[in-house]
């Protein structure tokens, strides 16, 4: 089973890739909601203080980050989204939390907490007069949700799931889903698609119906100890043993330049080219985008491999776009038609 998603055009679109309506769909969110605060400024000279650029404030932009940044995706294709995890009781998890509503999202579920600093990834891009700016610095800021706070992200869950048609678990390692998120996971799997990224944690998930690591948290995860370079062909072991110690029905692999993988128990792998531009502009948020994408045409029409892909041209097209950004419906739909027949 294989699918080329580049290439040149040829042949009439297959039908199977026209983009169903996806307004209808509710899709809960669960996770680390990040603001992603760009500054952008002038530089021109050095630091006499230091060997360090003088940059020179020009404006500030608040975009939406690693669960927020997946809501965001499912918005721009046309999805209902409930939003689900803790901020601070701070300015960031005010101004964040106005943002995600601001793109329609349901923020009932997303908590400010006593002891929680907002997650916020600081970027100072800068460059000479009439040039691109280019990042300098991040920097991270945050605290880690405590387990004291499990009960009442489990409450907010239980509530947003009501009458919900998919579950994405958004997991960066902020601790909004934290160790109890996983039992919770394999029991609403039982009747909606669950699917999972989790950078620190996927052991924990077990039981989902769909996990997407990139190809080194696969082998990670797979074989710990050993050398994280692998082939193609071994790819497909360790994800075959994923799959069976994890107890999923696929596993979809970002890799990075070579594409996106999904594997599924009892049969052949569907390996995806990239979609586009083999180079890309800016890889910030790519997976968010994927993993959105896919989430939501898998539970419109329950097909993994029509759900991966579309998914991989929504990743093709946004890495595309520099920071963190958004593929509309818009944007996906006029891309299918460039696809050769499937």
């Amino acid at each position: 089973d294989s699918f080329t998603a580049s290439g040149p055009t040829s042949g009439r679109l297959s039908p199977r890739l026209l983009l169903p309506d996806l307004a209808g769909l509710t899709v809960v969110v669960l996770g680390d909601f990040v603001a992603d605060e760009y500054l952008f400024g002038q530089t021109d000279r050095v630091s006499r203080e230091a060997p360090v650029p003088i940059v020179e404030f020009e404006r500030s932009e608040l975009k939406l980050g690693a669960a927020a940044n997946v809501a965001h995706n499912l918005r721009a294709l046309g999805v209902k989204v409930r939003a689900v995890g803790a901020l601070g009781a701070d300015p960031a998890g005010r101004a964040l939390k106005r943002a995600c509503k601001a793109v329609g999202m349901d923020v009932t579920g997303l908590l400010p907490l006593p002891g929680v600093q907002t997650s916020v990834k600081t970027r100072i891009l800068a460059g000479a007069l009439h040039t691109t700016r280019q990042q300098l610095l991040r920097l991270d800021r945050g605290s880690r949700v405590g387990a004291e706070h499990a009960p009442a992200l489990l409450a907010a869950l239980t509530a947003a799931v009501r009458n919900a048609d998919a579950l994405i678990i958004s997991d960066y390692g902020a601790g909004s889903a934290g160790a109890w998120a996983g039992a919770a996971a394999a029991s609403l799997a039982r009747r909606l698609p669950v699917c999972v990224d989790s950078r620190f944690h996927l052991a924990t998930f077990r039981g989902v119906t769909v996990a997407k690591p990139n190809t080194p948290e696969l082998v990670a995860l797979a074989r710990p100890r050993a050398p994280k370079p692998v082939g193609q062909a071994e790819l497909r072991t360790l994800a075959h043993r994923v799959l069976r110690a994890q107890r999923l029905e696929a596993l979809l692999v970002t890799r990075g330049r070579d594409g996106l993988a999904l594997y599924r128990r009892g049969q052949g792998p569907l390996e995806l080219d990239v979609f586009g531009a083999r180079e890309a502009v800016d890889v910030t948020g790519a997976g968010d985008t994927v993993l959105a994408a896919f989430t939501a045409l898998l539970a419109r029409t329950s097909d993994l491999g029509y759900a991966a892909a579309v998914a991989n041209v929504a990743g093709g097209l946004v890495v595309q776009k520099p920071g963190t950004a958004v593929v509309t419906i818009a944007e996906l739909a006029a891309a299918l038609t460039s696809l050769p027949v499937a």
